[in-house]
């Protein structure tokens, strides 16, 4: 898989196979799911309820797979045709949705909805918005999270380094009040840790351009990205290890 062209780095978009490859590098040398995953089903052991699922952004379909047994359907919304494909492979009873979260149609009223590192394609002055279209779609007494990157860890200083970019989930609990009454009760702010252990500097550099690819963000030169794994991430063995934790916003639905 080739994700560079003409000494730049980056990749093309969600909607683009190379995209959703490098998405599984990335996956496949990070403990991100493991963590996440515990995380998860500790919330779904405290819902009042297990009847749907719903995964906005649902990707290849790992965590879906993963929380689809604890429920009695699964709803997902995934733009991207071929993270609808692999999502397919991945949950084959899951019901699909096309469109983006902003123009979907959902039927459903999730006891979980979990919106997974989405809010880095939506405009920061929409993250409210998104927020109370999803809360719609979630019953009386269930539960939305919402993932973001820690913007202090070290992946994310990288991203802000080459794109100037910063996205911080913090800033979106204090406009939930904003939201329509009835649609959010309690809140609570987690953190979830997460670490990329890279082999060598070329599997490690590709990671990078992957994590780099920020909507609307020109790719930074390959030689720049170089220059800042070495500096930043390399270990004496020979391998690079990135920390990307997380922050885990929780969103309850009052009961009535």
């Amino acid at each position: 898989m080739e994700l560079r062209k003409a000494g730049r780095a980056g990749i093309a978009g969600t909607d683009d196979d190379a995209y959703r490859e490098a998405l599984d590098m990335f996956l496949s040398r990070t403990d991100e799911k493991v963590t996440t995953h515990a995380y998860l089903r500790r919330v779904v052991d405290r819902l009042p309820a297990r009847r749907t699922f719903l995964d906005i952004g649902a990707a290849q379909g790992t965590t879906t797979r993963y929380l689809a047994p604890y429920f009695e359907r699964v709803v997902c919304v995934e733009p991207s045709e071929p993270m609808r494909r692999a999502l397919a492979r991945a949950c084959p009873r899951a019901e699909v949705v096309a469109e983006p979260v902003g123009e979907a149609r959902v039927d459903a009223r999730a006891d979980l909805a979990l919106l997974s590192h989405v809010l880095y394609y939506i405009p920061r002055t929409q993250w409210a918005a998104t927020t109370a279209r999803v809360m719609e779609w979630v019953a009386p007494g269930g539960v939305l999270v919402v993932l973001l990157q820690d913007p202090d860890n070290a992946c994310m200083r990288m991203v802000r380094h080459f794109t100037g970019r910063r996205f911080d989930v913090r800033e979106l609990v204090g406009e939930l009040a904003t939201l329509p009454p009835g649609l959010v009760g309690r809140t609570e702010l987690d953190a979830v840790p997460a670490r990329y252990h890279g082999r060598d500097l070329e599997e490690t550099l590709r990671v990078a351009d992957f994590l780099l690819s920020v909507p609307g963000a020109p790719p930074p030169a390959r030689e720049a990205v170089e220059a800042y794994v070495r500096r930043h991430f390399g270990n004496e063995d020979g391998t690079y290890t990135i920390r990307h934790d997380q922050h885990v916003l929780r969103i309850e639905r009052p009961a009535s």
